[in-house]
């Protein structure tokens, strides 16, 4: 019998650390946390933490990053997060539409990796 508990944190690799560190801090709005590993940046959501760190792997050789994976991340007001994101040139793939969660839109980040929000 397994001793598996559940997802208790991810990693999205990331082709320019500094670049990402950006993208979720300033425009997502995720404070970042400690981290002990100098290539990484941790930030601080609930329940589940998410880190971004540099890339081991050659990202670019695979078209789309993440094919099938979704991370879903709850945020307050989507709609104004999405207007926010839109201003800043980021990719909304999905507009903000009443969803089995809620208000949730989509959006890709700097490395293109695809990212729903919602309301829960």
């Amino acid at each position: 019998m397994s001793n598996a508990v559940g997802p208790n944190f991810l990693t999205l690799q990331v082709r320019d650390l500094e670049r990402s560190k950006r993208f979720y801090t300033e425009l997502v709005g995720f404070t970042p946390t400690e981290s002990k590993v100098p290539t990484a940046v941790v930030l601080d959501t609930a329940p589940i933490k998410l880190a971004l760190r540099q890339s081991a792997i050659d990202l670019d050789a695979v078209s789309e990053l993440g094919w099938g994976v979704v991370l879903w991340i709850k945020a307050e007001d989507p709609d104004k997060l999405a207007k926010e994101l839109a201003a800043e040139g980021v990719t909304i793939t999905k507009p903000p539409c009443d969803g089995f969660c809620g208000r949730e839109f989509q959006f890709k980040d700097p490395d293109g990796y695809e990212l729903t929000i919602y309301e829960g």
